[in-house]
């Protein structure tokens, strides 16, 4: 880490000023783009500002646990529960008075919708072009989603993005890439429909193995995709089409994450690897919809949303085709060329709601919701194994994306968030990793072979929650071994210590992120 970066981290939130010299090669674009209008924020003072600085440097004492560390997400962190509950419970910091707004936004986000017109007004305006009925039924009990794993298997939790090169420019955001939603499909593939509607096609995906041995002569099978859409159902795209698979995140810690401050991410990015690790991080900045200007992005795996609102208005829509105050359209993302789909019979009696599928109080209920699904505490910690892994991890450069730990702001009207030592495993950042993982498509300022680096916390409970393990960003990974060895671009050096480490080390490893 270079020494203007050094400096930085350790005058953490208050550094805004001094942001172009930690990445003196990214444009500054409209200035502001760096600050957080949607938080309500206490100053740091100078003494807290040096305690950040202490408790938030790489440790280099593997003996032991450091302080807190069982406690990835602070006070907010929950108690280890051994069920498919496990994502599900509301930050532990939570006033008994917030318990019912949690649980009213769970109810929101478990709803299933129907079609309109109904008699079920509080429930109705569903597609009628759709990929899930609910939230849930993507965001599987709060936790990842998963790729179907055969032919006739439901795509209910995993999904294609769509764009084609060209669209307006940005002039707002520094190296913006221009594209812009396909013209017949719009920018996501909807494979479900009401009756009577044409749903827009189907995601296909073949599958080849690639066998990787390791330096212990143990042979993994990684699983290649290709991915293609059959039966276009409103005719042939454009012949330009960008075609990106996700299956959807995990849910647990988002509103640690939306809380830690812009300025210690931005601390960490180091654009043309001015200290020669190997390592250039950048920023992601998009366009925030709800408040007309740009910010940073946190949600997404480009970082392509700045907000968990505005991260749960564009599900509504896109996934439901649900109408929001950020996105008023009732029939979702359907394009000009879909005329049945814009006619179709929108949700809500006028005038009721706001007129609204989802009004701005569901919306906030959702939000909340969301910001407040709490990270479980970790197992093990002490365990020498897990010490040992962790030792490897951090000596190896996984932290060097993968950064261990954030303090987040003071916020006057978010005490389950403010003020909390946090280990999410993230840096927030946009990484370079290579060609096997590139989607080829662009997201604002990502390039086709970036990505946000994913938070570690709580990862190995995916299998616990869902019933199946799915990693990386279209779930091709079935192991956290699998993740390792799809890692290239920025994290190659790292993928090779992996190949290389003798076989006990190797567990070591894979025991300290099952830890987490």
């Amino acid at each position: 880490m270079t020494s203007h970066v050094r400096i930085l981290r350790v005058l953490g939130g208050t550094a805004v000023a001094l942001l172009a010299c930690a990445a003196q090669a990214e444009p500054s674009g409209t200035p502001g783009w760096q600050d957080e209008p949607h938080l309500d924020i206490i100053p740091r003072t100078a003494e807290e500002t040096a305690r950040i600085a202490a408790v938030t440097e790489r440790t280099s004492d593997f003996g032991a646990p450091e302080s807190f560390e069982q406690n990835p997400g602070g006070a907010a962190t929950t108690r280890y529960i051994g069920t498919a509950d496990a994502f599900s419970q509301f930050s532990a910091n939570m006033r008994f008075e917030s318990e019912l707004d949690f649980k009213v936004g769970n109810g929101i986000f478990r709803k299933l919708w129907v079609g309109a017109p109904s008699s079920t007004k509080g429930s109705d305006g569903l597609g009628p072009l759709y990929n899930a009925r609910s939230c849930q039924n993507c965001h599987i009990k709060d936790g990842r989603g998963h790729v179907p794993e055969h032919p006739e298997d439901s795509r209910v939790s995993a999904f294609l993005r769509l764009s084609v090169p060209g669209g307006r420019d940005q002039p707002l955001i520094p190296d913006y890439i221009p594209t812009m939603p396909e013209p017949v499909y719009g920018g996501q593939l909807q494979d479900l429909a009401l009756e009577g509607y044409l749903a827009e096609g189907r995601m296909e995906i073949e599958w080849s193995a690639v066998p990787v041995t390791l330096a212990d002569g143990t042979v993994v099978e990684l699983r290649q995709p290709r991915y293609g859409i059959d039966g276009y159902r409103y005719g042939a795209p454009h012949e330009g089409l960008m075609i990106s698979p996700r299956v959807t995140p995990q849910m647990i810690g988002l509103g640690l994450l939306e809380s830690v401050p812009a300025a210690d991410i931005l601390a960490l990015a180091d654009p043309e690897d001015r200290d020669g690790d190997g390592i250039s991080g950048r920023p992601n900045i998009v366009w925030s919809d709800e408040l007309g200007r740009p910010l940073l992005g946190r949600f997404g795996l480009k970082a392509g949303k700045p907000t968990i609102r505005e991260q749960s208005a564009k599900a509504f829509a896109d996934d439901m085709g649900l109408s929001t105050p950020l996105f008023p359209g009732a029939s979702g993302e359907c394009t000009a060329a879909q005329s049945d789909c814009l006619s179709a019979t929108a949700g809500q009696e006028p005038g009721i709601r706001d007129g609204l599928e989802v009004d701005g109080q569901a919306l906030d209920l959702v939000t909340f919701y969301a910001r407040n699904l709490a990270v479980p505490e970790r197992r093990n910690v002490d365990d020498p194994t897990v010490l040992r892994g962790k030792e490897i991890a951090y000596s190896i450069g996984c932290t060097s994306c993968h950064n261990p730990k954030f303090v987040t702001h003071r916020l006057n009207d978010q005490p389950e968030q403010s003020f909390q030592l946090i280990w999410p495993h993230t840096d927030m950042l946009l990484h370079d990793m290579g060609d096997g993982l590139a989607d080829n498509r662009p997201e604002s300022r990502a390039t086709g072979r970036e990505w946000r680096t994913a938070p570690l916390w709580g990862i190995s409970l995916n299998k616990q929650v869902t019933g199946t393990e799915n990693y990386l960003h279209d779930g091709r990974a079935r192991s956290l071994i699998e993740a390792i060895l799809w890692h290239g671009g920025e994290a190659q050096s790292a993928r090779e210590a992996v190949v290389a480490l003798p076989t006990q080390d190797r567990k070591a490893l894979i025991a300290w992120l099952e830890s987490l």
